[in-house]
């Protein structure tokens, strides 16, 4: 979530060539989504980049760690495409749902998310704070304290309220596809708002 949404375009309205990392990162997901973790090989992700293996190793060591750098990546940018509509705590809740359903549907996470391979995910979603999930708290605080501020969120000091935030948030999305067929799209959203909103309530 952003106060703001950030223009991909650089001076002059031009689109601003990839970096050698973004192009790096691109040839990561492709194989991601189209072969599956087991199948994408740091060779594979060099020579879909346009770039020598050295190249690549210079970043990252292996494959997990261009794995973790695209999942910071497309966590960050998909939570700078969710604009709050006001300082509330309905508001609040909206935009972390919002954020939840475009996560959920991303196309490398729901990989992931189906991969055999799921110790790749664990790792960097599951097993540690990574640093994706700061910028992802560092977002839920602010919008914590604004929530407090406005009167609507319930005191509590911001970080802890943050934390428990992103774990129902976090769970849910990776969890949905078992209770699919329970809760469609309008009750899977309807639920986890309720239980969002229910926990921040004064």
């Amino acid at each position: 979530m952003s106060s703001s949404n950030a223009s991909p375009d650089g001076p002059g309205g031009a689109p601003e060539p990839r970096s050698t990392d973004d192009a790096i990162l691109d040839a990561a997901a492709e194989l991601i989504v189209h072969l599956g973790v087991r199948r994408t090989q740091l060779a594979e992700i060099a020579r879909r980049a346009g770039v020598s293996r050295p190249t690549v190793y210079r970043r990252w060591p292996d494959v997990r760690a261009v794995i973790g750098a695209l999942l910071t990546r497309e966590i960050r940018a998909t939570q700078e495409t969710v604009t709050l509509t006001g300082e509330d705590r309905a508001a609040f809740v909206d935009g972390v749902v919002e954020v939840a359903v475009r996560l959920r549907d991303h196309p490398v996470l729901g990989a992931l998310l189906r991969s055999a391979d799921s110790d790749t995910l664990f790792e960097y979603v599951v097993e540690r704070l990574g640093t994706s999930q700061r910028g992802l708290l560092e977002a839920l605080r602010a919008g914590i304290e604004q929530g407090q501020a406005h009167g609507s969120i319930r005191a509590g000091e911001p970080v802890e309220l943050a934390a428990m935030v992103l774990l129902i948030a976090q769970s849910t999305v990776q969890s949905h596809r078992m209770v699919a067929a329970l809760l469609p799209e309008a009750a899977w959203r309807r639920e986890l708002a309720r239980a969002l909103d229910g926990y921040l309530a004064p």
